[in-house]
């Protein structure tokens, strides 16, 4: 085995905001998504974490998955299409075994050579099949890999630019499409979107756009334990909050994503099931490390992370939040035990403020960057209002500097440092923190400077880079974790965020759902949902 290895509407109004009903057969679940439209079919999906969810890992299989089965411990990563793998002496090469006798949906084989195929798609622009739009969703995600080979057909060893022992966790996002399917139908991508073929346990058999998906359960799932028992999984997009709600309550869907947490009394009320459970989402301020940064100072960053009062915002999201302690939930297998405790304590913060030179007749002036809304923002604007209000009281005046979501991951990726920031000390944004390059190093690592990489601040420490390279080069898998634990302490000690809170991913459905485990994860496993009568 591996060496690692949202208030609500009146139901009058249901049928204003959701044109058409489908026809609800037995065993159907209905799903209303919070994106605009159906997520890319192809095979890399777009739509974020929620295109992942519900079009990647139901139609699609990664070499290395993640296990979706449990709703009390943080998913770990599993044996998908790849039964083992492990790294050579030189901690370059990989060598990854297939499962054998897997099959696409179209009836043809899974082999090496196809999965070097699938890399070529989106690394190689050279290449016959590369595609532009899956490239733009998969190749950021294996930054680490060099090249790769098909020793045999269920052998594959790919090499890295650098030891590197999160390449197990980078090929977790990687999807393998039909090369076969691909050529029958012409060896073009659109005609593919309307007749995808995966391996994973769904199939989708209708598909337009902007309006729903059809799935249906895959019989011949080389996984008999995720074959469907659903008879079909529908989705269909509903962004706007009080759609999704009216079409919930009113009978249209089954599901929802992310209800709107004011109308969350009136569907417990009406008997729907609420379920939510910890993930790895965060919802920080990214501070600015710059020269003349009032974040270089650790006793303000310490400070204003003990003056919100978290608890007190839970009412805003309708008790639907994990307080922050850190970077990461505290049911982390990463968090460690760090000496810093970011929990409510107002004279403690008072104290270093003064400490720090500040007090009520010498205040420190901030500028923030906030977005009014975006994917895992939550409620970006009452609660950075909460927070604006709660750094008041240490003597920390903010002033919001407010873009549209788009503008706001430009701004991100354009860096402190840039213009266009117009001098904004920190960003408001939420992180995708489910493994180590994504979750923890991308974020401060030196060489990941903005605009080359996503450190927006410009952090960089000897320290924390070491440890970073020690991660990257640390392949027994409970010795990784403890270099892990001891990168987030560092987080933790050094208050190097505005910690806040976690999401707990929301979700409304009908009664009649039966059989669902909400994952500790950005994704979710459909296979054991059941629909009563």
């Amino acid at each position: 085995m591996s060496k690692l290895g949202k208030g609500f509407s009146a139901l009058a109004t249901a049928a204003a905001v959701f044109c058409g009903t489908l026809a609800q057969a037995q065993g159907t679940l209905r799903v209303g998504m919070t994106a605009a439209d159906i997520p890319l079919t192809t095979g890399q999906t777009d739509q974020g974490g929620e295109g992942m969810r519900f079009m990647g890992y139901t139609v699609y299989d990664s070499l290395i998955e993640w296990d979706l089965t449990s709703a009390d411990k943080p998913s770990v990563l599993i044996p998908g299409l790849a039964t083992e793998w492990s790294v050579g002496e030189d901690e370059l090469t990989w060598t990854f075994k297939l499962r054998e006798g897997v099959t696409f949906h179209d009836g043809s084989p899974l082999t090496a050579e196809v999965v070097v195929w699938n890399l070529d798609k989106l690394l190689d622009d050279t290449s016959e099949q590369y595609d532009s739009r899956q490239a733009a969703q998969g190749k950021s995600r294996i930054p680490a890999v060099a090249s790769y080979e098909a020793v045999d057909d269920l052998t594959l060893t790919i090499t890295t630019k650098a030891p590197d022992a999160t390449l197990p966790y980078q090929l977790a996002w990687i999807l393998m499409s039909s090369k076969a399917n691909w050529e029958a139908l012409d060896k073009d991508w659109e005609k593919v979107a309307l007749q995808p073929s995966g391996t994973g346990p769904w199939k989708l058999t209708e598909f337009v756009p902007r309006e729903r998906a059809v799935l249906v359960p895959n019989t011949e799932y080389w996984d008999e334990t995720r074959i469907p028992q659903l008879d079909e999984l529908v989705l269909i997009p509903l962004p706007e909050p009080n759609a999704r709600s009216a079409a919930l309550m009113s009978g249209q869907v089954d599901w929802i994503e992310a209800p709107a947490p004011d109308t969350i009394p009136a569907m417990e009320g009406n008997g729907f099931v609420i379920s939510s459970n910890a993930y790895p989402h965060n919802w920080t301020w990214h501070l600015s490390r710059l020269e003349g940064s009032p974040w270089n100072d650790i006793r303000v960053r310490k400070a204003a992370n003990m003056a919100i009062d978290r608890e007190s915002m839970m009412p805003l999201l309708g008790g639907l939040m994990v307080p922050a302690k850190g970077f990461l939930p505290p049911s982390s297998q990463w968090f460690g035990n760090p000496e810093f405790d970011p929990s409510y304590d107002l004279d403690a913060a008072r104290a270093l403020m003064q400490k720090a030179g500040y007090g009520p007749d010498n205040r420190l002036a901030v500028k923030a960057l906030i977005s009014p809304s975006g994917s895992g923002q939550m409620l970006p604007l009452p609660m950075n209002e909460f927070i604006q209000q709660s750094l008041a009281e240490i003597w920390i005046d903010v002033d919001f500097m407010v873009v549209e979501w788009n503008q706001m991951i430009n701004l991100w990726r354009a860096g402190a440092a840039d213009p266009a920031v117009e001098g904004a000390q920190s960003i408001n944004f939420t992180y995708f923190i489910q493994d180590p390059f994504t979750g923890l190093i991308r974020h401060l690592d030196c060489n990941l400077i903005a605009p080359n990489g996503t450190n927006w601040g410009h952090y960089c420490d000897d320290e924390m880079q070491g440890l970073f390279d020690q991660i990257k080069t640390t392949f027994d898998p409970e010795e990784q974790n403890a270099v892990l634990q001891k990168t987030h302490e560092k987080y933790v000690n050094d208050a190097l965020f505005l910690f806040v809170t976690h999401d707990v991913a929301p979700r409304a459905m009908s009664p009649k759902v039966k059989g669902f485990v909400q994952a500790q994860n950005w994704y979710q496993n459909f296979s054991s949902i059941t629909m009563d009568e």
